[in-house]
């Protein structure tokens, strides 16, 4: 097993198998178009514009198109060689370096913003083995120690076209760029799956707590829609005035405190080393990403660390509400013991109440953030305010019926997200082999076979 002898190529690269070898990713382009960034100066959002693609839509290997900006076509017109035609990868060049997604050809036509590369990979290379490529530890090494810091991490265009890419024959590309996106592709569908029973769930939630439809229909002598009559019983059949409005009959208002125990988080010494490396996840705004459940994060304390924060603590199922800043009113509820950091306010909820106190809170962002004061600069939402937010109680076994419905729904989620974990750290680990030859495609094969 030896490389063939190319100058271009760092001295430190992975030996590969004898019929593999090294290009500078610059050779393995389209010549007519290069590696290039996009709109230096876009100018005001237009809204009749031409979309472009920002570091913040490449999250984990996907573009997110939920906060996209446009530019005026006037502007977009002098960036044609990075118009998007649909197929070419494209990669995170400044701030957040590193991060790479294969552009879908329902985004023909779009551009890119300066902060983003784009890689036209010629036809006769595996468009999805020099995506992968991009994502293993030796590249994203490369990228890391070859980037400027000066102002903000930046990674130049003339070392995203030297850095180097590991050849096998075309077909041994595909074949290992379908084994990594079989895994990749599960894990989407739990995803989609996770969102769709959400949405389903939210849905139940609104219709019964928010809009009263069953209450509604019951006053106008109707079945309620989807219903049957033993759960159509548990609602009343009037309304009542309250300082919320119109509400069902016998159910009252109360605030969080009432629902359950209050506690806001709390932060080790970051200068412990011993604090941090267990088992335990120390959670913060930034690891709640609009999932329900929040299982794993970027951090983990041992149990010196939990100790140094003991009344931080909290049990699986509890709520987390986000209460400062940019971030207030992120709600996730912890599946596991954890700890939050003090820029959280977290509920253990009391007996069958989690659900509807986590439904409640996640449709009522906004006005959290209005209830946030603190005399400061950064809105806070202290534990005195949110433990006296204002919240609708309905009698105890509707609460009941609703929790034990939308825990099925939860259990679902949660396996869904413990089964793209493990396949997530086989891809991850099966990565960096695959693409230096280390472990071949038929070995590879007898591993995804006993995952099916």
């Amino acid at each position: 097993m030896e490389n063939k002898i190319n100058l271009e190529i760092p001295l430190d690269v992975k030996i590969l198998p004898s019929d593999w070898n090294y290009q500078v990713l610059g050779k393995l382009v389209d010549s007519n178009r290069g590696i290039s960034y996009g709109v230096v100066q876009p100018g005001h959002p237009n809204s009749s514009g031409v979309p472009i693609i920002r570091v913040n839509n490449l999250k984990k290997g996907s573009i997110i198109i939920d906060d996209i900006r446009q530019v005026e076509r006037e502007i977009e017109s002098k960036y044609q060689r990075t118009r998007l035609c649909g197929g070419e990868i494209l990669l995170s060049l400044v701030g957040t370096l590193g991060e790479c997604a294969i552009v879908p050809s329902n985004l023909a036509g779009w551009n890119v913003a300066r902060a983003v590369g784009v890689i036209p990979v010629l036809p006769d290379i595996d468009t999805k083995w020099i995506y992968y490529c991009l994502q293993t530890p030796q590249i994203q090494h490369y990228i890391n120690i070859w980037a400027t810091r000066t102002v903000q991490a930046t990674f130049n265009l003339r070392d995203v076209a030297r850095l180097p890419i590991p050849l096998p024959p075309l077909s041994e590309q595909k074949a290992i760029a379908h084994i990594l996106s079989s895994l990749d592709d599960k894990i989407e569908l739990n995803q989609q799956m996770n969102e769709t029973l959400e949405a389903m769930d939210r849905a139940i939630f609104k219709s019964w707590f928010v809009d009263f439809d069953p209450v509604r229909a019951k006053m106008e002598g109707r079945q309620p829609a989807g219903m049957d009559a033993a759960t159509a019983d548990l609602f009343p059949d009037e309304f009542e005035e309250s300082s919320f409005g119109l509400i069902p009959k016998g159910w009252k208002i109360g605030t969080l405190n009432d629902l359950g125990k209050i506690v806001t988080g709390k932060t080790p010494s970051t200068k412990v080393a011993e604090y941090f490396g267990g088992n335990v996840p120390f959670i913060t705004p930034s690891d709640m990403d609009g999932k329900k459940m929040i299982s794993r994060t970027a951090r983990y304390l041992t149990e010196d660390g939990v100790n140094a924060v003991k009344s931080a603590k909290i049990p699986a199922g509890t709520i987390i509400v986000s209460c400062i800043g940019s971030d207030m009113g992120k709600v996730t509820c912890a599946v596991q013991d954890s700890v939050t950091n003090q820029q959280i306010n977290s509920i253990i909820a009391n007996d069958y109440l989690r659900e509807y106190i986590y439904y409640n809170l996640s449709q009522r962002k906004e006005e959290l953030q209005n209830l946030a004061g603190g005399g400061s600069a950064v809105p806070i939402l202290n534990k005195g305010h949110f433990s006296n937010v204002e919240i609708l109680i309905p009698q105890s076994y509707l609460l009941k019926y609703f929790d034990q419905f939308s825990n099925t729904v939860a259990t679902k989620i949660h396996e869904n997200d413990e089964e793209s974990h493990s396949l997530a750290t086989i891809r991850d680990t099966l990565l960096p082999k695959l693409m230096s030859g280390e472990i071949r495609v038929k070995e590879a094969e007898k591993i995804m076979e006993k995952l099916t």
